[in-house]
């Protein structure tokens, strides 16, 4: 199994502008500053807004916290490794471009809660996949050559959703999937003249979790060394209009019994149970604000210096920063950054 950090940064990161020269422009400007004869006598402020007047504004973005998590196993594309991803960032489309990938890439998703830096992806990978007649050799089948909204409309077999076979999985607690189809409802409801579209248009829904009945139902994913079996965690994250809002992470538990916890957003030790995952895992992936105002609905930097014991800080892969955390050495296991990757186990 491999982990990429897709994204790293808190939910309303956006990034920084900075000024870029191509090579071609580094020979224009070396040039440009060889045919002044009182070059080396030249203001380095002047040499600096010189050397801006041939450069590019460039934008260097910061993405919301969210991963790509992949199993060598057939996936739903019919290719290998099977890709899940770990929410749906703000807008994932630019994280998966960072890493070479599009929504033609990914075989699930697993959406933790529903706040918009874990769903906003959700609309983009819908539409486009639904719409994507390869995404799959069954849904190329299955169309036989026709446009999908003619399929679904002209044969009403299939109102108001495609086979299963053809359609992206996506994982997720009872709890959390009535308030995403609030969320994202409107604008996945744009299929002309198709009745009853709703998430299960385009996905294949698997619960996972505590049932009504009281059965826990978990998922395997097989992979080259064996499987790894996936259960939601709950986490307290935030107190919403005088009731709690849970965010259901992920502990991922391979075959030979290596554990990676990956608790999505949630409060330090909240609930204190927590702990005792924690001190179970071998590899944790950690939320960590750094602002110098805490909210209350992350676990602080200072929080989990001071408050977590340091058995269990050294298994933790520290993101999700307002700044980049300043930590002292070997304290914890890592600091992502985007782009990284680990695998396991």
């Amino acid at each position: 199994m491999k982990i990429t950090a897709l994204g790293v940064n808190s939910a309303f990161a956006t990034g920084t502008f900075c000024h870029a020269v191509s090579a071609d422009q580094v020979k224009e400007i070396l040039l440009h500053f060889q045919q002044d004869p009182d070059f080396e006598s030249l203001p380095e402020d002047y040499i600096t807004e010189e050397i801006k007047r041939f450069s590019k504004r460039m934008y260097v973005p910061k993405w919301q916290s969210n991963f790509l998590i992949e199993f060598e196993t057939v996936g739903k594309r019919g290719k290998t490794p099977y890709r899940l991803l770990l929410d749906a960032g703000a807008d994932i489309r630019h994280s998966l471009k960072n890493v070479g990938l599009t929504s033609a890439d990914i075989d699930g998703v697993y959406i933790s809660h529903p706040h918009n830096d874990h769903i906003g992806g959700i609309e983009y990978l819908s539409l486009t996949m639904l719409f994507n007649p390869f995404y799959s050799p069954s849904k190329t089948e299955w169309l036989g050559g026709q446009f999908i909204v003619d399929k679904l409309f002209l044969e009403q077999e299939w109102w108001p959703r495609p086979p299963s076979n053809s359609r992206p999985d996506l994982y997720i607690h009872r709890k959390v999937l009535e308030p995403l189809k609030r969320a994202v409802g409107p604008g996945l409801d744009t299929m002309q003249g198709v009745p009853d579209v709703d998430i299960e248009t385009y996905f294949d829904i698997h619960l996972i979790g505590k049932q009504d009945t009281g059965e826990t139902l978990t998922h395997k994913f097989h992979d080259s060394t064996g499987f790894w079996k996936m259960k939601p965690l709950f986490a307290m994250h935030v107190i919403s209009s005088s009731e709690e809002m849970a965010s259901y992470g992920i502990s991922l538990e391979h075959s030979s019994g290596y554990n990676v916890l990956m608790p999505t957003d949630t409060q330090h030790m909240m609930p204190p149970q927590l702990e005792a995952h924690y001190k179970r895992a071998h590899r944790i992936y950690m939320d960590c604000e750094t602002s110098d105002f805490p909210s209350g609905v992350h676990p602080h930097i200072n929080d989990l210096m001071h408050r977590m014991s340091p058995d269990i800080q050294k298994k933790c892969l520290l993101y999700h920063y307002d700044k980049y955390p300043e930590v002292p050495e070997n304290m914890f296991c890592g600091i992502l950054k985007a782009g990284d990757s680990h695998i396991y186990p």
